[in-house]
């Protein structure tokens, strides 16, 4: 059974940093995008960081500059490198990837981690 564990959340200052780590365990063949989203209390679930098998990436305007999404292939895992984090950033994220279980089917799943919670202190 596929499963993704994210890791490295916590509480920081505003004006610190955070590795959010999000590895990909189980038995499946190939891993295609891979994503992190946020959502605050009250508010919708965004995406913030989005990186394709072969490392093209996209970052939401709010945090361009200051975080940066990367994956290690070998490892079945992505990361979100944050810096100068902000009272605004506080939330839970949300590792999402797409999943492509067997090489005899030329689909992917979509599977969701549970979660880790950042707070930023103002």
């Amino acid at each position: 059974q596929v499963q993704l564990v994210e890791s490295g959340g916590g509480l920081v200052q505003a004006g610190g940093s955070l590795r959010l780590s999000c590895a990909a365990s189980g038995s499946f063949f190939s891993i295609n995008d891979m994503r992190w989203y946020r959502q605050a209390p009250g508010l919708q679930r965004e995406l913030v960081a989005s990186i394709t098998s072969a490392d093209s990436t996209y970052h939401l305007a709010s945090v361009k500059g200051r975080f940066t999404i990367s994956r290690d292939n070998a490892k079945n895992t992505v990361y979100l490198q944050m810096n100068s984090l902000k009272p605004e950033d506080t939330a839970i994220y949300y590792c999402n990837a797409e999943i492509r279980e067997d090489y005899k089917y030329p689909y992917e799943k979509d599977y969701w981690g549970r979660g880790t919670q950042v707070t930023v202190s103002s």
